[in-house]
This record gives structure tokens, sequence and C-alpha cells, in this order.
């Protein structure tokens, strides 16, 4: 008796699997989004800014992030010729077409906590 093809199987399928997989890989982590959507709102921002403003990331970890994502090329990384030397990072217009994903993840986190504030009370 012969099998019916799985939906990987098809070459549709698998080219969406892999996109899938691709966005995910550069988008994973705790941190991502959270230093993408400090970016986004308020734009060019030096490193000890943005350490002050995704709460609870380390001084490594953000380090690490922004790295990723350069390389990437969601951020770009400005060194200004001032003493100490500056670093400005911002969101880069490739990066900025993450902004619609990011606020329709931003309102389904919102309307899940909404739907469990409900079951519980």
């Amino acid at each position: 008796m012969k099998k019916n093809p799985t939906l990987k199987d098809k070459p549709a399928c698998k080219a969406r699997m892999i996109a899938i997989k691709d966005t995910m890989e550069i988008l994973s982590g705790k941190w991502k989004f959270h230093i993408l959507g400090t970016l986004m709102e308020g734009g060019k921002m030096r490193f000890m800014d943005l350490l002050r403003e995704v709460d609870g990331i380390a001084a490594k970890m953000l380090s690490k992030e922004l790295q990723d994502m350069e390389m990437n090329h969601l951020i770009s990384r400005t060194v200004m010729n001032t003493k100490p030397i500056t670093v400005e990072y911002e969101v880069t217009e490739y990066g900025q077409t993450l902004g619609p994903i990011i606020d329709e993840v931003a309102k389904w986190g919102v309307a899940y906590r909404e739907a469990l504030y409900k079951k519980t009370n």
C-alpha cells in the first residue's frame, strides 16, 4: 500500500518551512525583539542607553545580540570620532521591515494576557 505524500514533501511547503526556520534562527533568543523594538521606538541609541532601556539584559549579552543583528543587517553600528569613542546603534532600512511583525507580536501578547486574566477572574 502506497502512502500519500506528506505536506513537507511539497516544494512550496519546503520553501516556506526553510524561510520560517531562517527567520526563527535570525530572531531567536530572549532579547532580539526587545532590542529591535527599543531601537525602533528610540531611534539611534548608544550602548549604555540600550543597556538601561532593556530591563534585565547583561552587557555581555547585549553586545552579543547587537553583533548578531549587525551581522544579519538588522541594525547598523556607527563609531563616532569622539573621546571617549561613542558608538551608536540604529535599525537599518531592512530591519525596519520587521516593524509590522513586532507590532503584531505585541498585539498578540496583549490579547493573550487579557484572555488569561479573564479566565483567572
